[in-house]
């Protein structure tokens, strides 16, 4: 009877568990975004360069040796280097200052189109554009945001970041100020 009564606690509180382990984990990746977007803008202001950070795209690195990447999107992977000419890309004189790993495959990290690829903080750490990264556990595939299951990062017209706030309270971020799930983000490609 103890095993029995064991044995249904535990059923129940399996999917509890997975439910804070995913939430979990999907605060602490995008807390390591922020805190990338964080450093290369204090790194643009300290150094007196342009601060790059990018996705791990088609181009190899030679910091990693004969490895080379073949990702297209924030969630295989980013990169905050120096950008001393301004053009968004490592190459020869830049100086790599951190390398971010990919996110677990059910996880997505998309930019909108004006950060589709790299967002840039200049030295007085403005950043190159305004825009927003959507980061979510896309387990289904659907890439709709669903309760609990998305982030909002948000980059101002003066380059500070913030994350999206969920003024209706029903587990999806939103776009603006309206409690209204009107507001809410609907897809997981911002």
């Amino acid at each position: 009877m103890t095993m029995a009564i064991a044995g249904i606690l535990v059923s129940m509180a399996i999917p509890s568990f997975n439910s804070i382990l995913n939430s979990s984990r999907l605060t602490n990746y995008a807390n390591d975004f922020v805190g990338a977007l964080n450093l290369a803008r204090s790194e643009a202001v300290r150094r007196g360069v342009s601060v790059t950070v990018r996705n791990i795209d088609n181009y190899s690195y030679t910091h990693f040796g004969n490895i080379a990447f073949s990702g297209v999107n924030w969630e295989d992977g980013w990169d905050v280097f120096t950008d001393i000419d301004d053009d968004g890309k490592y190459e020869v004189g830049d100086v790599l200052i951190r390398t971010y790993v990919a996110l677990n495959p059910v996880y997505t990290l998309r930019g909108n189109n004006n950060f589709a690829n790299f967002i840039r903080y200049k030295p007085l750490g403005t950043s190159n554009n305004i825009g927003s990264f959507v980061i979510c556990n896309n387990s289904d595939g659907l890439g709709i945001p669903k309760a609990n299951s998305s982030r909002l990062i948000i980059v101002d017209n003066i380059g500070r970041i913030r994350m999206g706030l969920d003024t209706n309270k029903d587990g999806i971020p939103n776009t603006n100020n309206t409690a209204s799930s009107v507001s809410n983000i609907t897809t997981c490609t911002p």
